[in-house]
């Protein structure tokens, strides 16, 4: 099997090179569309990356909504993602979106507890439920904060992983492991898919229904190994299906906040 090429998305997208300038754009747009409600680069820990932006609805937040980016663990920060907080305020929740170090300065077990403290610090400054979502390998990191092994000290009450990378087995044998490190050990306790998911913590596996047999396998494997739903959505592919967070009647949203 060729890794690289079943764990390829651009390749397979249509126009695909136009998304990260829109999502720049739409991002960079939304952040001045909010004036002060838009709360930038608050850090949560000493490293570079350590900062998430904050976004708050008009009235008093109903809770918090955490979304982490994606880009292979290896590329990305929260700035080209603001925009992905619309449908959240439209409900009345607040949104967080961090940062976190990147591959090769960092293993994906240090990203998962960046992730972690990132989430606490946010969950400091709104009151309310927390639920987190994530994008592809943001969806990873956001199933990990479902898993029972991690130590948090706030509860969440449910994630909603996006096109997660549920075993990082795969990813290993890809170009991309010369900067990612993966180990069988790593493997083990970093792939949600191989661990339990923590009693109470509800979860809802989303995925474009047109995305790479990888991700669309990925994706059934966490909403198995969890005994949770997972929900293909028609129409959607890799780089458009985070697109319903900005709705706030999106079925997307529903999946995270109803």
């Amino acid at each position: 099997m060729d890794y690289d090429r079943a764990y390829a998305n651009g390749p397979f997208i249509p126009g695909a090179e136009t998304f990260p300038p829109r999502w720049t754009r739409d991002a960079a747009a939304f952040r001045a569309s909010l004036g002060k409600r838009a709360k930038s680069a608050i850090p949560y820990g000493p490293k570079e990356r350590n900062r998430f932006d904050l976004f708050l609805p008009e009235a008093a937040p109903k809770g918090l909504l955490v979304f982490i980016h994606g880009g292979y663990w290896l590329k990305f920060d929260r700035e080209s993602w603001s925009h992905l907080a619309a449908g959240a305020l439209a409900r009345g929740w607040a949104c967080a979106i961090p940062s976190y170090t990147l591959a090769p300065e960092a293993r994906i077990s240090a990203m998962t507890e960046e992730i972690a403290r990132a989430i606490e610090a946010a969950a400091r400054l709104v009151a309310g439920p927390v639920v987190v979502t994530g994008h592809s390998a943001g969806g990873h990191l956001s199933a990990r904060m479902g898993c029972a092994d991690l130590s948090l000290s706030i509860p969440v009450k449910r994630v909603a992983p996006i096109s997660p990378l549920a075993d990082l087995e795969p990813i290993s044998f890809t170009a991309m492991n010369a900067d990612l490190r993966l180990d069988p050990e790593e493997i083990a306790g970093e792939s949600p898919a191989r661990l339990a998911r923590r009693p109470g913590v509800e979860a809802h596996v989303w995925v474009g229904a047109d995305e790479r047999p990888a991700f669309l396998w990925q994706a059934r494997l966490l909403s198995e190994a969890w005994s949770c739903p997972w929900t293909p959505e028609t129409g959607k592919h890799h780089f458009n299906v985070i697109e319903g967070l900005t709705e706030p009647a999106s079925a997307l949203m529903s999946a995270c906040l109803d």
